[in-house]
């Protein structure tokens, strides 16, 4: 995919991007609104997102090393497991962004977060100022709240309409300054978080926002219901209207208000700030959780290579030159393997050339007694990316356990074909029917997993013994990724 198809994508649809494992290395997405977009395990090496939208965008597991997320809005968005090595992060908004787990040893951005979320609770229940804030609150609201019975009271009992008017006016006055400072700084909190970088500035500009409330709404207050009480008590010399310096009652609107900023602000602050020797546990589980496919895929080959190492040597005295072929073949399978540089995913026809390759190894071993075919109903299917050594651990556990026990000749096909939205790749064998508890080796249970971890509910794997023996794994075709923007995909493999 290009950029412009990316752009027209975007702009047609309007959907959340979905780019999930894709091999995405130094893709341009600058500017763009990939709000919510989906890429986790995605391989974003050196990828430009300066200046792009991803709020709440899911960035689990990817690998962002060298990119370039200069000046882009990351709120809310997931970064946990990320690899974050030489990642660019200057002007970037990280309000509200997770970077559990994230690999960036060193890296400025991560050490300016926040030591935890803090919110009302974590203020309140620390043990010094916490108890001192707490306290101060507990008194003022119930002040408050004992003020608001008080002149409830009184504008119930009183018999002068006068001070009933007053008394009204003052609960009417107190209540609407509140509702209305709370909802400005709630509103303006998240324009704020995104628009001003520095915090002073932003309490300034909501102190400044809330002086003018203050005066509006104060105004329009007295004139509609307080006027003609407080002019009247004006006029009785027995009840001198007294009262406190105007600016002393917006002094507890600007505190409050500013309060209420700094809660909200830091409440959404949902990092931690990791200290040295928690930064260097939490970054071996983050290794560890990043290598689990490739654990998965190389843990597959020592007990094929015990095999075949083991065929050659028998060959070599007795049919040189079917130990050659055999070391020529392994060679190719090998360099398959060792040489992708730590890519997770293949083309489908690259996965297709080392299955037959493998196969053919095994027929230099069996001899006649293999025969093999691979089979894809649709050329197109071939520049379909998948995990790597997906169908190869299902060949070899149809040798091991089923040509392998046969005396006769033995059969495997290799079926790859889309139906009703799956792309289904069956592994046929004419050996023994699989067992009723069937559960498979290290290979097969590898499989289940590196499905599981990629594609969830979105793939499956069959073991059937009717109407034919086979393996049978099934994956969505709109949660597979195309190959990204390079050299044209590997041609469709000659058959055996």
């Amino acid at each position: 995919m290009t950029r412009e198809q990316l752009i027209d994508t975007l702009g047609k649809n309007g959907r959340r991007l979905t780019m999930k494992a894709g091999e995405l290395v130094g893709f341009d997405f600058s500017g763009l609104d990939l709000t919510q977009a989906d890429f986790r395990f995605a391989d974003l090496r050196r990828a430009n997102f300066r200046g792009a939208i991803l709020r709440q965008a899911d960035l689990r597991y990817a690998n962002l090393s060298g990119a370039d997320l200069t000046d882009a809005d990351l709120y809310g968005a997931n970064l946990n497991f990320c690899g974050l090595s030489d990642t660019k992060l200057t002007g970037a908004n990280m309000e509200g962004a997770s970077l559990n787990y994230a690999v960036g040893q060193g890296h400025q951005s991560l050490k300016k977060l926040p030591a935890e979320p803090i919110t009302l609770t974590t203020i309140l229940q620390k043990p010094g100022w916490g108890l001192m804030i707490g306290a101060l609150l507990g008194a003022l609201l119930i002040y408050g709240c004992n003020a608001v019975v008080f002149f409830t009271n009184l504008i119930v009992t009183a018999k002068d309409p006068v001070l009933v008017g007053l008394y009204r006016f003052l609960i009417v006055q107190n209540l609407s300054d509140g509702i209305v400072m709370f909802l400005l700084v709630w509103a303006m909190s998240i324009w704020l978080a995104r628009h001003v970088a520095k915090p002073w500035k932003r309490h300034l500009i909501i102190t400044l926002v809330v002086l003018v409330s203050f005066f509006i709404v104060n105004t329009g207050i007295y004139f509609l219901i307080g006027k003609p009480s407080i002019d009247e008590l004006r006029k009785r010399s027995e009840e001198a209207y007294v009262n406190a310096p105007w600016y002393c009652y917006v002094v507890g609107d600007l505190l409050v208000a500013n309060f209420f900023l700094y809660i909200l602000q830091q409440g959404r602050q949902m990092t931690r700030k990791l200290s040295e020797q928690e930064f260097q546990l939490l970054n071996l589980e983050q290794l560890k959780t990043r290598a689990e496919l490739d654990a998965l895929q190389a843990k597959i080959n020592p007990h094929f290579l015990y095999n075949a190492l083991n065929s050659i040597a028998s060959l070599v005295h007795d049919d040189p030159d079917k130990a050659e072929e055999m070391t020529l073949l392994l060679s190719k399978l090998f360099r398959y393997s060792t040489g992708r540089d730590g890519e997770l995913f293949a083309s489908l026809a690259d996965e297709l050339e080392m299955v037959r390759t493998y196969l053919q190894v095994e027929k230099v071993r069996f001899g006649n007694r293999l025969t093999f075919t691979v089979d894809i109903s649709n050329d197109a299917l071939t520049s379909l990316r998948l995990p790597q050594f997906l169908l190869q651990p299902i060949v070899e556990n149809a040798i091991k356990h089923g040509i392998a026990k046969r005396a006769e000749s033995g059969r495997i096909d290799v079926r790859i074909y889309e139906k009703a939205d799956y792309l289904h790749l069956c592994v046929h064998d004419n050996g023994p029917a699989f067992p009723d508890d069937m559960g498979g080796g290290y290979g097969l249970r590898s499989i289940q997993d590196k499905l599981n971890l990629l594609y969830g509910d979105d793939a499956s794997v069959e073991f059937q013994n009717f109407p034919l023996k086979q393996v049978l794994i099934s994956i969505r075709l709109d949660r597979i990724n195309t190959p990204p923007v390079g050299p044209a995909s590997p041609t469709r493999p000659t058959p055996a």
